[in-house]
């Protein structure tokens, strides 16, 4: 009997591949990453990234079966990322489910990558209870989100230039530090202090986000005193100041909307400073904490096998076709 589902992401650089069953449960993951490709850029070189999944994507698949022992007619459907991301990558896994999908004469469903970051949050065991405010901080997405159910989603503030984790890259690469910046940066973070001013970019009070003022005060700081950088104290304060918005804007949100969680999902999500921060706050005002394990956190395929069971059990089929944008209220 067909009770398993096949997840494909290739939405940006890893190539990664699930295998879930409908209660959550990982029955095979494996990730291919292209750190070392993208380190000397400081950041995801498109192009590259596409070349890459077309040469690793049939590999990785074949060692996600490998290690889950499972036959091929276990599998129910295919669901894999047709967008939000970068065009060339997301071809890559479309084009790879439809064929896989003709061969083996299985659905192939078109899945929503923040849909897939919000189930991760259910990976292994199920976490969330509704209703449930959401904080989706990745590479691409700074969101605030409420949901009364899996299906109903209001967003509340989205991100209205650079993304957190888009942020972290370039002060990383202003630093130096390398690819990807986040777990360096909140590393240095740790062994320095916020001792620099950095301003809050709140933008009147709302649920919205914006980060390259924050982006440009760094740089500025930097190029002002060049002979006296400390990269543990530009770190702990950049890192402040980051977690002074986002708890902020959460807190408010939680207030707003009586929530059972609080969910915080997406590659940001694995900061320590961020989920201590949350921790604190959810203590504060009774709401059950939501994190993934940190191994869902960043980009996986389990994410968006999982999301593709919603798809299945509301009666929901899309197309595998790229679409770029993508909010996170849409199936």
């Amino acid at each position: 009997m067909s009770n398993l589902i096949l997840g494909i992401e290739t939405s940006c650089d890893d190539t990664a591949i699930g295998i879930v069953d409908e209660h959550g449960n990982v029955i095979s993951s494996v990730i291919s990453s292209q750190i070392d490709i993208h380190n000397q850029f400081g950041g995801v070189y498109p192009e590259f990234a596409a070349r890459e999944h077309i040469l690793s994507i049939i590999p990785t698949i074949d060692e996600t079966f490998k290690k889950s022992n499972i036959q091929l007619s276990d599998i129910k459907a295919i669901g894999v990322t047709r967008g939000p991301g970068l065009i060339g990558s997301l071809l890559v896994g479309i084009n790879t489910a439809i064929g896989l999908g003709i061969s083996w004469n299985k659905p192939v469903i078109g899945v929503n990558h923040l849909r897939g970051h919000i189930r991760s949050a259910d990976l292994e065991m199920k976490r969330v209870n509704y209703p449930a405010t959401i904080l989706l901080v990745s590479g691409g997405h700074s969101i605030l989100a409420y949901m009364k159910s899996v299906t109903e989603i209001e967003i509340l503030g989205t991100t209205k230039d650079d993304s957190v984790g888009e942020t972290y890259d370039k002060v990383a690469r202003m630093l130096d530090l390398g690819y990807p910046g986040g777990p360096i940066i909140d590393k240095l973070a740790k062994d320095g202090k916020a001792t620099i001013p950095f301003p809050k970019p709140i933008i009147n009070e709302g649920f919205d986000f914006s980060f390259s003022g924050l982006k440009s005060a760094v740089a500025r700081y930097i190029e002002k005193n060049p002979e006296n950088i400390c990269k543990n104290t530009i770190a702990a304060s950049f890192v402040q100041t980051v977690l002074d918005v986002i708890i902020t804007k959460s807190r408010k949100a939680l207030l707003l909307n009586p929530s059972k969680s609080f969910i915080i999902v997406g590659g940001v999500a694995a900061s320590p400073q961020i989920r201590e921060q949350a921790q604190i706050l959810c203590d504060e005002l009774n709401v059950e904490l939501c994190l993934p394990p940190l191994k869902w956190s960043t980009d996986n395929g389990a994410m968006i096998a999982l999301a593709t069971w919603d798809y299945i059990k509301y009666g929901i089929h899309k197309e595998p076709k790229v679409q770029l944008r993508l909010p996170l209220n849409e199936f």
